[in-house]
Parts: C-alpha cells; structure tokens; sequence
C-alpha cells in the first residue's frame, strides 16, 4: 500500500508542471529560512511537493540545484548594477555611487540569492555558466575602476585598476554582509549602509589623490598640483608603489 502511495506521489512529480523552476523557487524558500547550508536535497523535493526521487530529473545534487540558484541571482546582479552604471553617466563618481547602492539594495532584497552567491561554499570555478555569470557581475565594478582610475592626474600614484575594482568591491561585500543583509544577522547602524559605503569610497579614493569633487573647475583654475611622490629625485619609484600607471 505504501508502495503504491509513492508511486502515486512520483508520477505526480514526474508530471509536474514546471518541476525545475518548483525545486527553485523552493529551495530559495529554505534558503532563506535556513542558508544555503540548512537544507538537504530532499527538503527541497518536499518543499516544492515531489518525491525524493523526482529532483534528479534536473539536477545531479543539491549542488547543482545550489548552483543554478546562484548563477540566477548571479545574472539578476549583473543587471542591477549595469542599470545602475548607466556606462557612466553623468558622471563617473556620480555613476559608481549608484554602483554601490544598487550592490547593498540587491543584498537587502535578495538575501537567498545573495546567500547562494557568496555563502554557500560552492567552487564558483567547477561550474562555467555559474563562473561566467560572476565574471560578468564582477566585470562591472571593473569597468568603474577601470572609469575611476582614469580620473587621476597623470603621474599621480596609483594601484592598478584591476586592484582598485577588488578593493572597492570588499568595502561593498563587507557592509552588504555585515549591514545591509535582510535577515536578523544584519548589524545595526547609527546610519544608513549607503552612507558608509559612499563615505568608504570617498575616503579611500581621495586617499589615493584622486579628485572626487563633481563641480566642473572654475574657468582658468589651476590644475591640481602633482603630488610629491609623483616628483623625480623623491625616494619614491615613479608611478608610486604600485608602478607605473596604466
């Protein structure tokens, strides 16, 4: 008889309307509730009303199923931060702020999506489609850095922009993580997230010399004057300690 009643339930599943997109949208469910690491294969089959069994029509483990989740928050990502990079407009400070909102508004939407993408342990390399969608998000934040680091006056010291782009990109993964999040592990702020990552940003790129006001220059204003460092006969490598810039 229970025999019988399995078999019901997977021919049920067999014959599901949309099984893939079901053990998805489930599994974002228990991901949400519980992380990426606090359900099993079977929890997701359960949620979505299948057997046990009837997942591996689409999936060879919960990985896999782990993975297209994270590839799909991964292209929903890039989206959001290619809209909000605008290529740059109208101006290149002006734009990457927009980058940085749209990085912690994407965190405090989307935890399961965020969770699956950076916090479930997955080999982002072992997967190529999941590889590729991250890539692609990342590629963003590069083509600002890539924007920013043209800004500087020529001579002026400065990282590479590959460099640049990973380290804006831990100051937005940091406040996303730690306060940005829609879930009880997000910290409490005496601000707003978007007011640390934009003060974060700021002082780190004037930290550097790169200009940051968006005023347009007064008409006959002086250039900015070259940093010491960048002179010949200081103590300092031209182009800084991170040679010479690209």
């Amino acid at each position: 008889m229970s025999w019988r009643k399995e078999t019901r339930r997977a021919e049920r599943g067999y014959h599901h309307g949309n099984l893939k997109e079901a053990l998805l949208q489930a599994a974002l469910g228990l991901i949400a509730e519980k992380g990426a690491a606090g359900f099993t294969f079977a929890d997701a089959a359960r949620m979505a009303g299948v057997s046990a069994a009837a997942p591996y029509r689409h999936f060879r483990d919960r990985d896999e199923l782990l993975s297209s989740i994270a590839q799909r928050g991964f292209e929903q990502f890039e989206a959001r931060l290619t809209a909000a990079w605008d290529d740059g407009r109208p101006d290149t400070v002006t734009a990457f702020e927009r980058v940085g909102r749209a990085y912690l508004a994407f965190a405090r939407e989307e935890p399961a999506f965020y969770n699956a993408m950076f916090e479930s342990g997955l080999p982002v390399d072992a997967n190529p489609a999941l590889q590729a969608a991250s890539e692609r998000a990342f590629n963003i934040i590069r083509a600002a850095a890539e924007r920013l680091a043209a800004l500087a006056p020529p001579g002026t010291p400065r990282p590479p922009a590959m460099m640049m782009a990973l380290h804006i990109w831990s100051m937005a993964h940091g406040v996303a993580s730690l306060f940005s999040r829609g879930d009880a592990a997000r910290r409490k702020l005496p601000m707003s997230p978007d007011e640390l990552l934009e003060a974060e940003v700021l002082i780190y790129l004037r930290g550097l010399g790169f200009p940051t006001d968006r005023r347009p220059p007064a008409k006959g204003a002086e250039p900015p004057p070259v940093p010491p460092e960048a002179s010949s006969g200081s103590g300092v490598p031209p182009g800084g300690p991170w040679g010479k810039p690209k």
